[in-house]
């Protein structure tokens, strides 16, 4: 088993927001991925007096102990455990009911020997590779139905964060992992896994470089790190033509040439 992760800050000004893992036990028998997209809150009140990487970073951990640990858990309980134990990290001392409460997107994708499950939760998604090269592409694409006009307005992307008829992130509501995305795919019909955060996929949704078999491809030749040295070239060479990227929708990063981008490739 090959397994990879790769990550690239969108600036070095600021910290990177996405957190990635690949575990695989020492029990051995299979193992987990973890993807997770910091959601980046417009400047002003969020109701918390912590970062979005330490929300990350601690949201990523409990989703790797557990997803490892409790092989007798679904991945939506174990998403739904790891938001409740990070929201009581700061319950006493943050607003949690605030719509900016840090919060990400999730990939989550644990095999074994008999089944690959896999969870995806908001913009960032995974591509499962099946023995014939052809790929399948995971996503939730609630974020996408929302007009992008509604999207420029941070007031009206608060009233649609976590509602009914808007998109769904993990934040402090545990409840939330109900909306996740989830599926299961016999072993005997996966080749490879790839998690990628749309800083990463951008590769092909934004740039249109290739489909998402040939970005499979590119990480099993190239690795990760591959994958977004492309997605850079392609980002500076699009800015030097006047065409700066678009910043993920919602967050607070438009007119930003790069964005967080991170990948995990695990190949069996």
């Amino acid at each position: 088993m090959r397994s990879e992760v790769a990550t690239l800050p969108g600036s070095p000004e600021r910290p990177n927001e996405d957190w990635a893992a690949a575990a695989l036990p020492a029990s051995g028998g299979g193992g987990t991925l973890v993807l997770l997209d910091g959601v980046t809150p417009p400047s002003g009140d969020v109701g918390c007096v912590h970062t979005v990487p330490w929300f990350t970073a601690r949201l990523g951990g409990a989703l790797t102990e557990l997803s490892t640990s409790r092989p007798d858990l679904t991945l939506s309980e174990i998403l739904s455990r790891a938001i409740r134990r990070t929201a009581e990290l700061h319950a006493d001392t943050c607003d949690l009911s605030h719509a900016r409460t840090p919060q990400a997107t999730v990939v989550l994708a644990r095999w074994g020997a008999d089944s690959v499950d896999h969870l995806v939760l908001s913009d960032s998604m995974l591509l499962i590779e099946a023995p014939d090269g052809s790929v399948r592409a995971v996503r939730d694409d609630r974020l996408d139905r929302v007009p992008r006009e509604v999207l420029r307005s941070h007031a009206e992307t608060d009233r649609l964060r976590n509602r009914e008829g808007g998109f769904f992130t993990a934040a402090a509501d545990p409840s939330v992992a109900e909306r996740a995305v989830t599926g299961t795919t016999p072993s005997a019909e996966v080749r490879a896994l790839a998690a990628l955060t749309d800083g990463a996929s951008r590769w092909v949704e934004r740039f249109g470089a290739g489909d998402w078999a040939e970005c499979a491809r590119v990480l099993a030749k190239e690795g990760p790190a591959g994958l977004l040295q492309r997605v850079r070239v392609l980002e500076t060479a699009a800015a030097a033509e006047g065409g700066a990227a678009e910043g993920g929708a919602g967050r607070g990063r438009g007119g930003k040439v790069h964005d967080d981008a991170t990948a995990v490739y695990v190949a069996f």
